[in-house]
């Protein structure tokens, strides 16, 4: 499997681990909202609001990771230049505003995703 492939479906994986920290880290305001009704619930509170925006990301990232992959196996790559560059910018700005959050991944996959995008991997 070409190196870019494993990069395309790392940024996919890193989705799916969005949702399972996600459900894990915030099983207890999730479920209250539910308990509720779920409909108009996650601005009850901060930790709601938290919970859904980190879990909302997740069908993003995945998405990303998916079209990446696409862009691999039909040879387009700028669209896999843009995704890294785009990648790249977001975890420079996570990491600056969170120093101790996983958007050290990002980081180190945004520029990977982008040599591939140039050939050079």
């Amino acid at each position: 499997m070409k190196i870019a492939t494993v990069l395309a479906w790392s940024l996919f994986a890193l989705g799916l681990a969005h949702v399972a920290f996600g459900i894990g880290r915030f099983r207890a305001p999730l479920a209250a909202a539910v308990k509720a009704g779920f409909v108009g619930q996650f601005a009850a509170s901060e930790e709601r609001r938290s919970a859904f925006w980190f879990l909302i990301c997740a069908p993003l990232i995945m998405v990303a990771g998916q079209i990446a992959a696409h862009a691999v196996a039909t040879g387009d790559l700028w669209v896999l230049r843009t995704i890294g560059g785009y990648l790249f910018v977001t975890a420079v700005i996570g990491v600056a505003a969170f120093p101790k959050s996983p958007f050290w991944a990002a980081l180190a996959l945004g520029p990977l995703l982008m040599a591939a995008g140039y050939g050079w991997l």
